[in-house]
C-alpha cells in the first residue's frame, strides 16, 4: 500500500506539471474530463418500459450498443439510474401483496438486475388508466373508491378520482409500505412523486370536485414528504399541472404555478417530460426553470418518440427533419443546456439506438458538460507540522458542469461537504475533519467553493502521512460521498491524494 501511495503522489506531480505546481505548499489539479462519475442526481438516466423484466439488458441490446465509431458499449456504462414508469397495480396487485417482496415477480427481478449493476432506481407510479389500461388495483374500487371509466381498446378501464377519500386512504398505506423498502438513497436516486392525471404527468385530471386541486396537491406532497425523508422527490413542471381539460393541451392554467409552488415548498425538485417538444415545452416552462435554476435541480425527459407515432418533424421549431432523429437529440441537448439540467434520459426503444448511434458524441458531451462535475482546483497545506498541533488545509473547488450540486434540497440537507484526512502507509484514515461551512451548491456560473479546515494532530504519532481531500458524506461518518473529477490514478478510493505531510515530535 505504501508503494501505491508513493506512486499516486508522484503521479500527482506529473499530472499537474504543466501548471505552477508548488506555490509554497499548494498543489493544483487538472480536471478529469472523460470519466463517467457515479453521483446522485447527476448524469444519464435509462428510461425503461413498464413491461420489461430482468432480461431486457440482452433482449433490447442495452449491453451491446454499437456507437458511431464502431465501438460496442453498455448503456449502463454511461447511465447510473434506471427510471421505471409503471402502475400502482404492478407494485401491489392485491392489497398488502407487494411485488418488491416477491422474488418471483417481474418487478422484483427487474429491480434486482438494476441494483446488482451498482445502479440506482427511480420510478413514477401511475394511477389513471386512460390510454394505458387498468393502473389502480381492483381492491381499491371494491373497497368503495369512486371512479370514472374510459375505454382502452375493447376494455372498460376504471380510474379513481384523486380527491376520493377511499382512494387516498388506500394509496397512503401503499406509499407507506413502499417507503419502508425504498426510502434509501443507496437504492433510489429520486422518485417522481406525483403520478396523477394522464400518464402520471399531472395534466387532464378528473376530480370529483375541481375545486379540490390544491387539497389534492397538499395531500399527495405531504404523503411523500412524510414517508420519503431521504430520497429526493420531483414533480413534473408545466403550465397545465392540475388542470382538468381532456386534451392536456392549451393555454396556461390559472392554478399550475400555485400548485407547483406548493410542491416545492414541500421539498420537491423539478423534472419535465417534454424537453425538445417545442409545442409543449414553451416560454412558460422555460421561464419557470430559470426562476428555480440552482435552487432546485431539474431533470430532463425527452418529449418526442422518434420511432413511434409521434411526427416529430412537425415540431414548431422547424429544426427537425423527417427521418433524422439526430435533430431531435440535438434539440433536447440544447434545451437541457438552456435549463441547466442535472440529468437527461436515454429513452427506451429506438431512442437508445439514436443516442448511442449517430449522437454518441452528445452522450459523451453531457457526461462532461451536464449536471455537476466537481474537482479541487487547488489545495494548500504545510508539509511539516508538529505532533499535537493542527494542520491547516485550504482548498478551492470548481464545477465544470452547467447544473449544480443540489446539497440544498431538504432530503440532502447539506449532507455533502468538503473534507480532508491524513492517510497512513496502508491507506487508512488516521485523522479527518469536515468543513461544515462549505456549501457545494454555490458552484455554478464560475463561482467556486472555498474551504478552510484544520486537522487535529493530538493523537497522531510522528511519521509521514498522505494528505487527502474529498467531498464527504456527513451522514456516513465523514467518508467520501461524491466522486470528483480528478484522474483516477491520483485517488485512494474517493480520496484525492495531495502531498506527503511530515508529522514531527
Amino acid at each position: 500500500m505504501m508503494k501505491r501511495i508513493v506512486k499516486l503522489l508522484i503521479g500527482s506531480l506529473l499530472a499537474v506539471s504543466a501548471l505552477p505546481v508548488w506555490g509554497g505548499q499548494t498543489v493544483r489539479f487538472r480536471p478529469d474530463t472523460e470519466t463517467v462519475l457515479r453521483n446522485p442526481l447527476n448524469g444519464w438516466v435509462m428510461y425503461l418500459r413498464r413491461n420489461w423484466d430482468e432480461n431486457f439488458w440482452e433482449n433490447e441490446g442495452y449491453d451491446h450498443m454499437v456507437t458511431s465509431s464502431g465501438d460496442t458499449v453498455k448503456v449502463s456504462d454511461y447511465a447510473g439510474v434506471a427510471y421505471v414508469r409503471t402502475s400502482w397495480r404492478a407494485f401491489e396487485p392485491e392489497e398488502g401483496k407487494y411485488a418488491w417482496m416477491d422474488p418471483d415477480s417481474r418487478l422484483n427481478r427487474l429491480f434486482r438486475s438494476i441494483l446488482d449493476r451498482g445502479m440506482k432506481l427511480s420510478f413514477r407510479i401511475v394511477v389513471d388508466g386512460r390510454d394505458q389500461g387498468q393502473n389502480t388495483p381492483d381492491y381499491v374500487f371494491d373497497a368503495g373508491a369512486t371512479y370514472f371509466t374510459s375505454r382502452v381498446g375493447m376494455r372498460e378501464v376504471r380510474s379513481p378520482y384523486p380527491d376520493d377519500p377511499v382512494f387516498q386512504e388506500k394509496y397512503s398505506r401503499f406509499i407507506e409500505a413502499l417507503a419502508e423498502e425504498y426510502n434509501d438513497i443507496g437504492k433510489v436516486d429520486f422518485i417522481d412523486a406525483y403520478g396523477l392525471g394522464k400518464w402520471g404527468e399531472g395534466h387532464s385530471l378528473i376530480y370529483k370536485d375541481p375545486a379540490h386541486n390544491a387539497e389534492v396537491m397538499a395531500w399527495i406532497t405531504s404523503l411523500y414528504e412524510r414517508t420519503f425523508t431521504r430520497v429526493p422527490l420531483v414533480v413534473n413542471y408545466h403550465r397545465l399541472l392540475g388542470e382538468v381539460s381532456e386534451s392536456g393541451w392549451g393555454s396556461v392554467s390559472s392554478v399550475s404555478e400555485k400548485l407547483l409552488e406548493q410542491a416545492i415548498d414541500a421539498g420537491y425538485s423539478l423534472r419535465h417530460d417534454a424537453f425538445g417538444m417545442n409545442g409543449y415545452y414553451q416560454d412558460w416552462e422555460k421561464s419557470f426553470a430559470r426562476r428555480w435554476n440552482f435552487h432546485r435541480p431539474i431533470i430532463l425527459e425527452g418529449g418526442w418518440i422518434t420511432a413511434a407515432h409521434h411526427r416529430y418533424w412537425i415540431d414548431p421549431s422547424g429544426q427537425y427533419r423527417k427521418g433524422h432523429s439526430e435533430d431531435v437529440r440535438k434539440g433536447e441537448f440544447e434545451a437541457g443546456r438552456e435549463a441547466h439540467v442535472n440529468m437527461m434520459d436515454i429513452r427506451a426503444g429506438d431512442e437508445v439506438l439514436s443516442w448511442f448511434g449517430s449522437c454518441f458524441d452528445l452522450v459523451k458531451r453531457f457526461v462532461v458538460e451536464g449536471g455537476y462535475r466537481i474537482y479541487p482546483s487547488s489545495v494548500r497545506s504545510p508539509k511539516r507540522v508538529r505532533s499535537g498541533g493542527k494542520l491547516s488545509v485550504s482548498s478551492r473547488w470548481e464545477n465544470l458542469g452547467w447544473g449544480y450540486c443540489p446539497v440544498n434540497i431538504p432530503q440532502w440537507n447539506y449532507r455533502y461537504r468538503v473534507g480532508a484526512s491524513l492517510l497512513d502507509g496502508e491507506g487508512n484514515v488516521v485523522v479527518r475533519s469536515t468543513d461544515l461551512g462549505s456549501d457545494l451548491s454555490v458552484m455554478h456560473g464560475g463561482t467556486p467553493c472555498l474551504s478552510q479546515l484544520e486537522l487535529d494532530l493530538s493523537d497522531v504519532p510522528a511519521g509521514n502521512y498522505t494528505l487527502a481531500v474529498a467531498l464527504v458524506d456527513t451522514l456516513s461518518g465523514g467518508d467520501p460521498g461524491l466522486d470528483v473529477a480528478v484522474d483516477p490514478s491520483l485517488k485512494c478510493g474517493k480520496w484525492v491524494c495531495v502531498h506527503t505531510v511530515r508529522v514531527t515530535r
